[in-house]
């Protein structure tokens, strides 16, 4: 589990291409690295993935087909950031919102409107996904927890005060870009079990009218 609380960037330092498959290897800083061991958890721009091989701060993560087709992480390049965070453990405090490292879709950026200490990013949403977009609701932007704005259609924005941009890798994106998004998980389990079971409640009351 992840809370949406990056802990910083890290440089991807080489990519090895295989068939269907690829191994990224990133440099972490010293102090994301203590007590870290092969098949730990990091979060990639929000997307899990599992530590392989360790040597100094030199670390090994494996990418699926899947995960590259899913993701933004097969766009990346030696040289690019990613978001990391490392999994939570048990008593640590959530300061975001529970997250599980399993990414949805990618969303694109449609709009960049920066102000002197505000920056508000609109983004553009898959339309199978919009039903889970609600103003004020939870959502994982490339790993981090944010806060929907406003809402319109499978359009929503976001706004990023000073320490998030310069946290993260979220105030380097411009339009035409993609981001992954994990949607908050309990909302949509709520929306789900709404669907699942709206249908069934209405023809009931049809019935009994």
């Amino acid at each position: 589990m992840f809370t949406g609380i990056v802990q910083g960037t890290a440089e991807v330092i080489a990519i090895h291409e295989k068939k269907d498959f690829r191994t990224h290897r990133i440099r972490l800083p010293v102090t994301a690295l203590e007590g870290l061991q092969s098949g730990a958890s990091i979060a990639h721009n929000g997307c899990c993935l599992t530590v392989t091989h360790i040597e100094n701060d030199l670390v090994d993560f494996d990418l699926m087909q899947e995960t590259l087709n899913v993701t933004n992480l097969g766009a990346l390049a030696v040289g690019d950031s990613v978001n990391f965070e490392r999994a939570a453990r048990f008593g640590d405090e959530i300061g975001g919102h529970a997250m599980s490292g399993h990414i949805l879709c990618t969303a694109e950026v449609v709009d960049v409107i920066s102000s002197e200490n505000n920056r508000r990013i609109r983004f553009s949403l898959p339309d199978k996904w919009q039903k889970y977009l609600f103003t004020k609701g939870y959502i994982g932007i490339d790993g981090i927890s944010l806060t929907i704005g406003h809402v319109e259609a499978n359009a929503f924005d976001v706004n990023l005060i000073p320490e998030t941009l310069q946290r993260t890798n979220i105030g380097t994106r411009k339009i035409g870009d993609r981001v992954n998004i994990e949607i908050d998980p309990q909302t949509q389990a709520i929306v789900d079990t709404v669907e699942n079971l709206l249908p069934d409640m209405l023809l009931r009351i049809q019935n009994q009218e």
